[in-house]
């Protein structure tokens, strides 16, 4: 395997500025990215849900609310979106992966970043390959921290049984550690962020929080005591994480490092309809427990928008205005745009399929009805795509079509109505769909 120094001159050109942030020269910003797992389009407070979740809210008050923002419809892809400027499909994926996603010489946003000078870390879900030598790593990560695998015990931290049960670790190293799975994935990114160190950081922070099993501590039970039993598990994880988040803004706040960070929060799918307990028996969540993603339609697996369409925000004190972003916007913009915002270029095409939204989120740019969104669903059976305001899905042999203005909880299908429309969009998808499979691992 080639070095990471070896990989970075193969991609990146010689570039005389990339030192320069959106303002000037030393004075590139921090990234921040924190992702939920399986929260649900109407478990933030901000859309209204009775869960606490004052950290998240404040950032959507404070920051850019993202309000039609797109991701996949399970974790593992929207991991190698948001690493890669890329869908998920490309590299063969689309359902959560024990075994490598990404082939080793990808550009992926660590790697682009560490070879700027960025010290980068990752305190979380991985879910990108579940064995050591698979690790955030060898992937541009100087740090890593957390779950290798998926949804893990809370407090021994074992995976489902089978090869890969023992996945908690640090930098790439399986390791055993006492605590709950929250607290110590924040700690780690509050140690991170208060280390006394001059170059900038990209800290990604996806936690394992609001998956299964579910075992919270009883000082997050006993703050929901008068919620529905089969919710309380979830709606503790819940508030536990938003704790975390704000301990996580609260560091970068003492450390003087706020005004200069960009902050990022998003979901990773929607909502599930119930996560069988029986399948993790250490959990001490029973029935389904499911997240709400009303009023949409659809929950996480689907690619109707309750699978797909998630509580997202961008955060800069002092860059941002606070703003709701109606465009759609999709997990693949976010390496394009950190890239833009801190001047990284490259001198090899790494076929992005997202954009720099960033004229975006400052107000600055222009809307683009226009744009194009890909999706490809679970296993490849289904696929969506949107054109706004119109959203084709094709599930096996079946087309249906929503207009989103009119429909927002796609109820009428008016495929059958629309013809032309649909079989305009129908080749549209054919054509994004040819694109898959270009760079398997």
């Amino acid at each position: 395997m080639n070095s990471l120094r070896g990989l970075f001159l193969l991609y990146l050109a010689a570039f005389s500025d990339y030192w320069q942030s959106v303002d000037a020269e030393n004075n590139r910003p921090n990234i921040v990215i924190l992702v939920a797992d399986d929260l649900g389009w109407a478990d933030v407070g901000y859309h209204g849900s009775s869960i606490r979740t004052p950290n998240i809210d404040r950032l959507q008050s404070r920051g850019v609310e993202l309000d039609f923002h797109y991701v996949a419809s399970m974790c593992t892809p929207t991991r190698a979106a948001l690493l890669t400027g890329r869908y998920w499909s490309r590299f063969g994926n689309t359902k959560p992966s024990n075994e490598r996603v990404l082939p080793w010489d990808t550009m992926t946003l660590a790697r682009a970043l560490q070879g700027t000078g960025y010290r980068t870390a990752i305190s979380g879900k991985w879910h990108l390959g579940s064995k050591p030598e698979w690790g955030p790593r060898k992937f541009g990560f100087e740090q890593s921290y957390g779950s290798l695998a998926g949804g893990i015990n809370p407090w021994n931290h074992l995976y489902k049984h089978g090869p890969y049960t023992k996945t908690w670790h640090r930098n790439d190293e399986l390791i055993e550690e006492e605590g709950h799975v929250t607290e110590l994935l924040t700690s780690e990114a509050v140690r991170f962020i208060k280390e006394k160190k001059k170059e900038p950081f990209f800290l990604y922070v996806p936690f394992t929080a609001v998956h299964t099993p579910f075992d919270e501590p009883s000082k997050w039970l006993g703050r929901v005591d008068n919620i529905d039993p089969e919710r309380r598990q979830y709606v503790a994880c819940a508030e536990h994480m938003d704790d975390g988040i704000g301990q996580i803004l609260r560091a970068l706040d003492q450390e003087g490092k706020a005004e200069n960070t960009l902050v990022i929060f998003f979901s990773d799918n929607g909502g599930t309809n119930g996560d069988d307990s029986s399948r993790y028996p250490e959990t001490k969540a029973k029935g389904k427990i499911k997240g709400l993603n009303t009023p949409l339609r659809g929950w996480k697996t689907q690619v109707y928008e309750g699978g797909i369409r998630v509580p997202a925000i961008a955060y800069w004190p002092g860059k941002l205005r606070p703003a709701k972003l109606s465009t759609p916007t999709h997990v693949v913009d976010w390496m394009p745009t950190i890239c833009a915002v801190t001047g990284i270029k490259f001198d090899k095409d790494l076929k992005w399929d997202g954009i720099n939204i960033w004229p975006l989120l400052n107000g600055k740019g222009k809307k683009d009805p226009e744009r194009i969104l890909y999706c490809k669903g679970v296993n490849g059976n289904s696929s969506a795509l949107h054109r706004w305001p119109w959203k084709l899905i094709r599930d096996k042999d079946k087309v249906q079509l929503y207009n989103l203005n009119l429909d927002p909880t796609e109820k009428e299908d008016l495929a059958q109505m629309q013809p032309d429309k649909a079989r305009e969009l129908l080749k549209i998808l054919e054509s994004q769909a040819s694109k898959d499979n270009e760079s398997l691992p």
